[in-house]
């Protein structure tokens, strides 16, 4: 198994993605390697600091790169030398059977689209995200920005895609399935989640009504389906919580830190634990981290995209998407 990484991709590229690298080949158990797609100086450069196994670890050319203000669709096919574009296109050609980026999110959603293409019966790929619940398991919510306009029946199949995607990497037979809305009641929404409610509710999905803000997080869904306009808002509102809580606890307990696992409250509402949000719905695996991540959720973000191989995530997906299209045809 072989899994790319932009080297060039993020805000703290190229160093932050390179020890990403390096550490992923020493913490993450299994047998794969890593190819870092980027500019051969600069990553060289910074692999020169950090003892690594070289049979394990190659560099991949490529000479440009798409910035945060680059536009997204024209980059993708203006800058084919670019390590994003390089680094997806190792997918189709079979070099690499995952790929990771903290890039322009919008770059690497229309790479993935344009170049491996979207699964059959999938509308929009969405982006997932897993979010720390009161139980003891993430709870995963999408699509949290990949389209920020989504008619009924997307929503639908975005919950085909948690779904599959519960199941695979999280082992959970039967995921229960949540709309995000204003209220619990079917009625409660506006156009878009009550036509929703109705059309999953239809469905063969294990399907459990309506979440409320409040209950992303409770431990009582696996899965809670949303716009994407809604989804990136609820994220970065829970991740700037997350850290204002953390910060909150620090100054508050000082006299009592020796007896408080700081650590190990702030890794709870910590995103990087969780590595990268998973693109789902089109042909390969690609994994989207923050453009500000740190090694750890690049590293972590390795794991995600090595789980999903070895799931067959993708021919998975494949399959149940094949059925719901023929069902609705």
């Amino acid at each position: 198994m072989r899994i790319a990484i932009d080297a060039m991709g993020g805000d703290g590229a190229p160093g932050v993605p390179v020890q990403a690298a390096v550490e992923a080949l020493d913490q993450v158990d299994g047998d794969f390697d890593i190819a870092l797609v980027g500019d051969p100086d600069a990553i060289q450069g910074e692999l020169s600091a950090h003892k690594h196994p070289e049979k394990r670890l190659e560099i991949v050319p490529a000479r440009d790169v798409i910035t945060m203000d680059d536009p997204p669709v024209a980059s993708v096919r203006a800058k084919p030398d670019s390590s994003l574009v390089r680094g997806v296109r190792l997918q189709e050609s079979g070099e690499a059977d995952g790929f990771i980026s903290a890039g322009s999110t919008g770059a690497i959603l229309a790479a993935s689209i344009l170049i491996l293409g979207p699964l059959p019966g999938v509308d929009r790929p969405a982006i997932g995200a897993l979010l720390p619940s009161a139980a003891d398991h993430p709870t995963l919510m999408l699509d949290v920005g990949g389209n920020v306009d989504s008619k009924p029946h997307q929503l639908v199949q975005f919950a085909h895609l948690g779904h599959i995607y519960i199941q695979d990497l999280e082992g959970r037979e039967s995921p229960r399935i949540g709309l995000l809305s204003i209220g619990e009641e079917s009625e409660k929404g506006d156009e878009l989640t009550t036509q929703a409610f109705k059309l999953l509710q239809d469905s063969d999905l294990n399907f459990v009504g309506n979440a409320e803000g409040g209950d992303v997080i409770s431990g009582d869904y696996d899965v809670v389906v949303c716009d994407g306009f809604v989804g990136n808002v609820v994220l970065k509102f829970y991740e700037s919580v997350a850290g204002y809580v953390a910060q909150l606890i620090s100054r508050n307990v000082a006299d009592a830190a020796a007896n408080i696992d700081l650590q190990s409250v702030c890794r709870v509402l910590d995103y990087t634990e969780f590595g990268g949000a998973p693109l789902l719905g089109v042909d390969g695996v690609t994994i989207i981290c923050h453009g500000d991540s740190p090694a750890r959720a690049i590293r972590n973000a390795v794991r995600v995209a090595k789980h999903s191989v070895e799931r067959n995530m993708v021919e998975h997906l494949s399959r149940q998407l094949s059925r719901l299209a023929q069902v609705e045809a």
